[in-house]
């Protein structure tokens, strides 16, 4: 009997009542059914994470674009001696940080001191497995190399070939490695 009584109240009630009691309703099933999916899936402080690394390689990647679109095109060394030009240590680091090729020329290059390399290099269609441009932070000095493999031609042997970026090619667009001390 006390259901019946509520319900003829409830439709007593003028019809902007109702629907201002049904909007409010309707708001907290919304945010209950958003907070329950939150809990489910809560990944929202991981994604903001992800994002704001994201945003700071963006930032890294834009200095460093300034940076190359500032020097001079052509060859850049790190020692004295030579007409090129010279970069200072601060950005000769910048320049290793932000190198990340290393041309066909800079591998044979450094390939000819290494004959075994050499000849997997050859036997494997020239192919590279890997390539890499890393700053030494102990030793002040810009390391380069590549991996040659020989499982694509049946050999189980994997050579890395490795030594210090003496010099730098800056086209205005990128810089790469132009010669690899590796003896």
């Amino acid at each position: 009997m006390s259901k019946e009584n509520y319900l003829h109240k409830i439709k007593e009630l003028p019809e902007i009542t109702k629907q201002f009691g049904g909007l409010v309703i309707m708001i907290i099933i919304v945010i209950s059914s958003f907070a329950i999916l939150n809990n489910i899936f809560g990944e929202g402080d991981e994604l903001v994470a992800k994002m704001k690394i994201e945003e700071e390689r963006i930032a890294q990647a834009r200095k460093l674009d300034k940076l190359i679109s500032s020097l001079p095109s052509g060859i850049l060394v790190s020692f004295d001696g030579t007409d090129h030009f010279r970069l200072t240590d601060e950005v000769y680091e910048k320049v290793c940080n932000a190198t990340k090729l290393i041309p066909q020329r800079a591998i044979m290059g450094a390939n000819f001191l290494n004959f075994r390399a050499h000849e997997l290099y050859t036997m494997n269609g020239n192919k590279i497995s890997e390539t890499f441009v890393k700053w030494d932070s102990d030793k002040n000095k810009c390391f380069a190399g590549f991996v040659v493999s020989g499982k694509n031609v049946g050999v189980d042997e994997t050579i890395t070939v490795s030594g210090e970026a003496l010099s730098f090619l800056s086209t205005g667009i990128d810089t790469r490695v132009y010669f690899i001390k590796n003896f």
